[in-house]
């Protein structure tokens, strides 16, 4: 058989391993890389606003492109970029943390990943006929007089989407509370994997108030109803109270697991236990707690009143005390560390300074007062992005070049790693520093182009400049990726000298990642053993049998079949011929479910005899 042959049925039998895989550790790869594709999507469309911006009077894109390119960058970089690489990280890291060998549910966990990648290619599917241009809040009453298909195409993509994450949500946080090795008691639990556990948590409470939202969104766009329909008896500040309900929650969804990441390798960098471990997890759990009282504040315009407003207020500035502990917490790890500077710790030190300032500027604009001048100004979007840049993607860059080798089996480039970061850093700040100064001077948020002569012109020539900055430090990172997966050396199953359990098996973990389960003997149980002299993780368990799941093509079904009435709901206003599409979409859904119900999937057994030939992998 030639060469080519093998190495098609090779390509061949990849794809299906990852169409039908209900592994942890793949689904981490699936993640990652479709919210990867998103970031670069998303990155492109930040690009364009930026050009359009570069000068008074631009004429790069029309006004009604560019409204579609804030509305698509916003929802792109959120929902599609990053939700799915939070949870790559969720997947790749926390069965590994709690010494389980995958989480509670593996057939709902492929499902969750291929609702979320069919929702995000529906709502990319708009660029071709006409994409959302009501902004990435999508606020009635301009989304629903929206003409065009492209707020169906938002309220569609982003309802299976979400339907996906709440799946995720929902598995992470069964698997936490029940599958955790032996003497891992919750305050054993390591600081990632307490994120994960709030962030899952959030998920489970917010997310529905979006499917909500989007149902009475979809009902009054595709089926005649008045949800927000103020002539005909409607309220079109339902559906901003429904997204901040969401919207503000996701915030913290996304920023926990990155505080979980520091975490981890503040600690391992500067070679000592995280300072003041209960501390910092009492302040996640209150961040989680408070993160539900603080919607409002995205509508102090809006005419709640003046008591609903300093309620709002209150609970706005309360919410930095919790973050500040973990600040103050971070820096004490650090103090009188042996601190290594890679390119991981440059990204965690980086953070400290960078999101302070968005957490300040965040207490500016919770004064209620104050807010009725910063609102709709460049000062809202500076400040958001230094929380969301300048926290998460900090954060992701940040656990990526930790996580990697545990990944991918090879450590990122060190050297191409802090090209990536001195280009990402210093463009951030050029990007989006000078914005709070635009915004103070009045330049408003969604316009898509302004005047000559309004002292604008010098702000917006260094934030165009700025963002290409943090485009070439971008394509140095994967030019990174590609480089190690080609001529990187194998890593060590612990390449940093770590202290959680993911360190104490080899690199990439084995498809059952623990052939024992660990006992934990107390925080950081990994260095607790070494501390002891020992090599690995003392066993749980004698070596026996492990039972595995079975892949299955079915999560890809069900998720395609969705995919498929997605276009009918869209298109049935048009032509009821569409409705078909529904009906054939549904079908193979509910058909993959009824063959789930019915058929028997037992899994498969690793057999000790094949374990102890492979104890030297």
């Amino acid at each position: 058989m030639s060469t080519a042959v093998a190495q098609n049925r090779g390509l061949g039998a990849a794809i299906w391993d990852y169409l039908t895989t209900v592994d942890h550790k793949k689904i981490a790869h699936l993640y990652l890389a479709s919210g990867g594709f998103f970031f670069l999507i998303g990155g492109l469309e930040a690009m364009i606003i930026r050009i359009q911006l570069m000068k008074p009077g631009n004429d790069f894109i029309s006004a009604g492109l560019y409204n579609e390119m804030i509305t698509m960058h916003g929802t792109t970089m959120i929902f599609l970029a990053a939700m799915p690489i939070i949870f790559a990280l969720m997947n790749a890291v926390v069965p590994l943390q709690i010494g389980a060998r995958d989480v509670a549910f593996p057939f709902l966990n492929s499902l969750g990943f291929w609702l979320f990648l069919f929702g995000g290619i529906i709502l990319n599917v708009s660029w071709f006929t006409g994409a959302p241009d009501a902004g990435w809040t999508n606020y009635a009453p301009l989304s629903t007089t929206s003409p065009g298909h492209g707020v169906d195409y938002y309220v569609m993509g982003l309802q299976i989407s979400g339907a996906g994450t709440l799946i995720g949500g929902i598995n992470f946080l069964v698997t936490i509370v029940n599958m955790r090795a032996p003497g891992m008691t919750f305050m054993r639990m390591p600081l990632f994997t307490w994120t994960v556990f709030v962030t899952s948590t959030l998920i489970l409470f917010a997310f529905p108030a979006l499917t909500v939202g989007l149902f009475l969104m979809m009902f009054d766009r595709m089926f005649g109803s008045a949800f927000f329909d103020i002539a005909l008896g409607g309220n079109a500040v339902i559906w901003e109270h429904l997204f901040w309900i969401f919207g503000h929650p996701e915030v913290y969804i996304l920023i926990l697991p990155a505080f979980g990441a520091f975490s981890e390798i503040f600690s391992t960098f500067s070679k000592k236990r995280l300072f003041g471990y209960s501390a910092m997890v009492f302040a996640t759990v209150l961040i989680g707690f408070l993160g539900f009282m603080v919607w409002a504040h995205h509508m102090f315009t809006v005419g709640l009143g003046p008591i609903a407003n300093s309620i709002f207020a209150v609970a706005t500035m309360a919410i930095a005390v919790p973050t500040g502990i973990k600040i103050f917490n971070w820096m004490f790890t650090m103090w009188g560390g042996s601190i290594r500077m890679t390119t991981s710790m440059l990204w965690s030190v980086a953070f400290i300074p960078t999101f302070t300032i968005g957490g300040m500027t965040g207490v500016m604009l919770a004064a209620a007062a104050a807010d009725y001048q910063y609102h709709d100004t460049y000062f809202v979007v500076a400040h958001f992005h230094y929380v969301i840049v300048g926290g998460l993607v900090f954060g992701i860059f940040a656990a990526l070049h930790y996580w990697w080798p545990k990944m991918f089996g090879r450590v990122l480039s060190e050297k191409l790693g802090k090209w990536t970061f001195w280009l990402f850093f210093i463009g951030f700040h050029l990007t989006f520093f000078i914005q709070h100064f635009l915004g103070l001077m009045g330049m408003p948020r969604r316009y898509w182009t302004f005047q000559d002569g309004q002292g604008l012109n010098t702000g917006n020539l260094i934030s165009t400049a700025g963002a290409f900055l943090m485009a070439i430090g971008t394509i140095i990172f994967l030019i990174n990726v590609i480089y190690v997966a080609v001529k990187g050396k194998q890593a060590s199953g612990d390449p940093w000298d770590g202290r959680t359990l993911e360190w104490s098996i080899p690199s990439p973990p084995p498809h059952y990642n623990f052939k024992q389960t660990p006992l934990v003997r107390g925080l950081d149980p990994l260095w607790v053993e070494k501390s002891e002299g020992k090599k690995g993780m003392t066993p749980a368990e004698p070596l026996g049998d492990i039972h595995m799941p079975n892949p299955s093509i079915l999560p890809f079904m069900m998720s395609l079949g969705l995919f498929i009435a997605g276009f009918g709901f869209i298109y049935q206003v048009d032509n009821k011929v569409w409705l078909a599409l529904v009906f054939i979409g549904m079908g193979i859904t509910f058909g993959s479910m009824l063959t789930r119900s019915l058929k028997d999937d037992i899994g498969h057994h690793i057999h000790k005899e094949d374990l102890e030939k492979g104890a030297g992998e």
